[in-house]
């Protein structure tokens, strides 16, 4: 994968962050007033789950990183500002989710980013 943009958007780091042990390595690629909307079974289109800044992203992050479960970065593509990756995690139970992001950068960092969920049931 290696370095992307002349923003320096490293996609070896978003790898290693993602299949990191904790959110921290992943909330450090965040701008402090990034956003994300996860679209998902509950939280749908017309009403999305919005996160506003680094301390609600901490906070999911935290939940997440806590569960028995792995996550995997399966492709990532980025293309000036914008980037896209897919992600695939399972829980020690074998249920698998998986999720689709696309996300603009500033400064190498993240600021917008939506995410489309779906696990199974």
């Amino acid at each position: 994968m290696g370095t992307a943009t002349g923003s320096t958007f490293d996609t070896d780091t978003l790898r290693l962050a993602i299949e990191g042990n904790t959110g921290n390595s992943l909330l450090a690629l965040y701008a402090d007033d990034a956003e994300i909307r996860i679209i998902d079974r509950n939280t749908q289109p017309s009403h999305p789950k919005v996160l506003h800044g680094r301390q609600d992203i901490a906070a999911m992050l935290d939940d997440v990183y806590s569960r028995d479960m792995t996550h995997t970065l399966d492709q990532c593509i980025v293309q000036g500002d914008k980037a896209a990756y897919s992600e695939s995690c399972e829980y020690a139970d074998g249920v698998r989710v998986l999720a689709e992001s696309m996300i603009t950068l500033r400064d190498g960092k993240i600021a917008e980013q939506i995410m489309i969920q779906a696990w199974d049931e």
